[in-house]
């Protein structure tokens, strides 16, 4: 059952680092420190948006309007945390 926690805990940072690399990639692209028109930026910007936006969009369907600002990926983010902090109050459920 360790191997299992462990896996969830793989799944809970890989997913962390996805959302970390969207987010300075957003900000390098917005402060036009990357641009969209080099190829690898755009497919690596384009790859990231596909996987990460049908999570933001479900977190922005309850989220109030921001006006430009985005909380979608902070949620996210929190939640994603929660999650790790959950799987690690409850390890010796996986002895």
């Amino acid at each position: 059952m360790q191997s299992l926690f462990q896996i969830l805990m793989l799944i809970v940072d890989i997913a962390w680092f996805i959302m970390i690399a969207h987010i300075v990639m957003s900000w390098l692209i917005n402060f036009q420190v990357l641009n969209l028109r080099q190829p690898i930026v755009a497919q690596i910007w384009y790859g990231l948006n596909r996987l990460l936006e049908p999570i933001y969009t479900r977190i922005r369907a309850f989220l109030p309007d921001m006006g430009g600002l985005d909380l979608a990926p902070l949620v996210a983010l929190i939640a994603l945390y929660a999650i790790r902090i959950i799987l690690i109050n409850n390890i010796t459920a996986f002895y």
